[in-house]
């Protein structure tokens, strides 16, 4: 393997454990700023090492017992002799002999949905959440959530600074919450468990057009979550929107990793174990409350498409009406966006044209790639291919990822000829 193709993998390995490291450094720490510092010295350790020596069998296990090993070094160098220091030390199987194996796959669980918790603590402004929890859970860069939020770099990082030096001054515990606390913070860790999925299934940036295991651990989290809080509809409302998008994600890219989008895939290969498992947790949050949120509305939505046998038989006028009472109780241009799609479908190009010409107006979507590739496929299908041409060069000018740019490019080519 070369120099180029070791540094790629170790890449690829990098963005999978590193949630895992940092969450399981911050249950022995205390502290997520150490833990972060931390796990990137296990990451330039295995920079330095790997190309020499190769990869690992196990390479999340040779980086959790490196930046093990400086934990317990840094804490020997602070000296902490008080009974924190005791519990961790003697109470905790990654202070043990065993092989580290055996400690990844007992407590590392709940280490993450206990980081998500901690990073959700309202000290932090909503910005800084976001940033935080990108930064950490999905193992995006500062430059890569920089760009999907239009901002400048040096912004993201003060904001990811910041927000680690709230968390350590206030003492914010690394814990899962209970009773009132929990349920305050419960909105803001299912938007954070959201993001993680959406980066997942539609990534920013980068070279794939999806994460997989990003949305696994997503939907792994949604798990665990709804089962420490079996009466929360939202819960189960975003357990079954992450279960049944995740039937499609096979589906999702072609042989050589090319997009295939909704109306192209091959819907006899979705899973349909995951589309049965997302139903029956829509059915329990409508059973919890008749009255669906925002994740649940969504939710319903994926479930017309699943329950669609062809894409020519998609009940796109229910999915305009779902998108309409979406608006209603969480009104923002990306679901009016949506929204325009399926009244495109259900009514005809030009009425959602109507709409999508109106969100060109809209500040927030000024940089959003997205609203001219919408675009771009209404004006195709009203025949205005020149127009249909520019709005896809335009959306391929701003999407940050490979795969989509590629996408959009060739969709303005076909425009072309």
């Amino acid at each position: 393997m070369s120099s180029i193709d070791t540094h790629r993998t170790i890449d690829t390995i990098w963005r999978m454990e590193s949630a895992k490291l940092i969450a399981s450094l911050t249950r022995i720490l205390r502290d997520v700023g150490d833990a972060e510092d931390l796990a990137q010295e296990a990451l330039v350790i295995a920079l330095e090492r790997w190309p020499k020596i190769g990869i690992p069998d196990n390479p999340g296990a040779w980086l959790m017992t490196t930046a093990k090993r400086r934990a317990v070094d840094l804490i020997r160098r602070r000296k902490v002799r008080d009974q924190k220091y005791v519990e961790i030390a003697h109470g905790m199987d990654l202070y043990k002999e065993d092989h580290v194996d055996d400690a990844l796959n007992g407590e590392i669980d709940d280490d993450l949905l206990r980081l998500i918790f901690m990073t959700c603590h309202p000290v932090l402004s909503q910005d800084a959440r976001v940033a935080l929890t990108l930064r950490l859970l999905c193992g995006i860069t500062t430059n890569e959530i920089a760009r999907s939020f239009l901002v400048a770099e040096s912004t993201i990082a003060q904001r990811v600074v910041r927000a680690k030096r709230i968390l350590r001054s206030k003492k914010v515990a690394f814990e899962v919450l209970t009773g009132k606390q929990r349920k305050e913070r419960l909105s803001d860790v299912l938007e954070v468990i959201y993001l993680m999925f959406n980066e997942g299934y539609s990534a920013t940036s980068g070279d794939q057009w999806i994460r997989p295991l990003l949305c696994q651990e997503a939907l792994r989290l949604g798990r665990v979550l709804s089962e420490v809080t079996p009466n929360e509809p939202e819960v189960y409302g975003l357990v079954a929107l992450m279960e049944i998008q995740s039937s499609r994600l096979k589906t999702r890219i072609g042989p050589k990793g090319e997009p295939v989008l909704l109306m192209d895939q091959n819907r006899a290969n979705w899973d349909r174990l995951l589309i049965r498992r997302g139903l029956a947790a829509l059915k329990y949050s409508k059973k919890l409350d008749s009255t669906l949120g925002p994740y649940a509305l969504q939710a319903a939505i994926s479930a017309c498409h699943a329950e669609a046998p062809t894409a020519a038989e998609t009940d796109w006028i229910r999915i305009a009406a779902l998108y309409e009472a979406l608006s209603r109780v969480a009104p923002s241009p990306i679901v009016e966006l949506n929204r325009a799609v399926a009244i495109s479908m259900a009514f005809g190009p030009s009425f959602g044209l109507q709409i999508v010409d109106k969100l060109s107006a809209e500040p927030s979507l000024k940089g959003y790639h997205l609203l001219h590739s919408v675009r771009g496929d209404l004006l195709v299908k009203l025949g205005r291919f020149d127009e249909a041409r520019t709005e896809f060069e335009r959306s391929a000018a701003m999407t940050q990822n490979a795969r989509e740019k590629m996408l959009l490019r060739n969709r303005a080519n076909e425009c072309e000829s």
